[in-house]
């Protein structure tokens, strides 16, 4: 561990030289001290949209990180992608969409360092919204069930910054902590209820036999519980990933919950009778959150 973060460290020092870069933070497992040996480096940058990193300069450097990597340091979908070469690997701002807006997939010094770019004054914004209670979730290739905009508050809640001469992250941090109320509200009201519709929307789809469809309904509400049991336990979720495993150092969730959503999720059913059997199972689930979400709150 000690090694990542030490190479982290390394890499983000010569990140802050790049003109343009506000700041550079240690993102992922590794800034909540959850990662594990294999665990990517995620190097979030952050940078002022009207005076963006020098893309020249961030390439240079890419080349010159990577210079003493392996033959196959580029991340397998970025060769398929853009093919072995340096210029295509560090993406202009953008290329990845409005919410995860670019980067580069590298190996530097024989690990996986992810670069990750971030508008502040988005940032700023949505982190506003979502103290207002805003929550939006779109489409994001990588986030199966979706980009949530409250990522951006677990991002910044979660990080570690390496470099922010500026003091960019500070006030953005004081904003996340304590837990926003009006954020807490508006998620367990929203995933609760789209947990809901998509268990009974998947009914006809179960008596007919239809695996898919059945199979996409139920992670969609797990992924949905998950969300809301984050907000009631006022914890924040940056990613799918691992997120059932981590509903295990919650206070407040349904016995068993990991276990049970993995069981359902693992083998939801080849025929009409097994799937409908899967969809009980995380009916009963959903009641069991939503009941926890009661206690307390009747509105909830």
């Amino acid at each position: 561990m000690n090694e990542a973060l030490d190479v982290a460290a390394r890499v983000a020092a010569r990140l802050g030289a790049v003109p343009g870069v506000a700041a550079v933070v240690l993102g992922g497992s590794l800034s909540r001290g959850a990662g594990h040996p294999d665990s990517d480096i995620d190097l979030g940058i952050y940078y002022e949209p009207e005076r963006p990193p020098d893309l020249a300069a961030l390439r240079a450097l890419a080349r010159e990180l990577r210079a003493g990597g392996a033959e196959g340091a580029v991340a397998p979908l970025a060769r398929e992608l853009h093919g072995d070469v340096p210029d295509d690997v560090v993406t202009p701002i953008g290329a990845w969409g409005p919410w995860i807006n670019g980067g580069a997939w590298l190996e530097i010094e024989g690990r996986r360092v992810d670069w990750l770019y971030r508008d502040l004054a988005r940032v700023r914004r949505v982190i506003e919204a979502c103290r207002a209670g805003e929550v939006t979730c779109d489409y994001q290739p990588g986030h199966p069930h979706g980009f949530l905009n409250a990522i951006y508050l677990a991002e910044v809640d979660d990080c570690r910054p390496l470099f922010d001469p500026g003091g960019a992250l500070g006030p953005l941090k004081a904003l996340t902590s304590p837990y926003p109320p009006a954020l807490r509200r508006a998620l367990i009201d929203r995933f609760l209820w789209e947990s809901g519709f998509a268990l009974d929307t998947a009914h006809k789809a179960g008596r007919r036999g239809d695996v898919l469809y059945v199979s996409g309904c139920l992670f969609r509400a797990a992924a949905c519980l998950v969300q809301a049991l984050f907000a009631l336990n006022e914890r924040y979720l940056s990613n799918e990933k691992g997120a059932v495993q981590r509903t295990r150092s919650l206070p407040r969730r349904p016995e068993r919950f990991a276990d049970r959503v993995e069981a359902t999720l693992s083998a939801p059913g080849l025929d009409a009778d097994a799937l409908l059997e899967s969809l009980g199972r995380m009916e009963a689930l959903a009641r069991e959150t939503r009941d926890l979400c009661r206690q307390g709150e009747p509105s909830c």
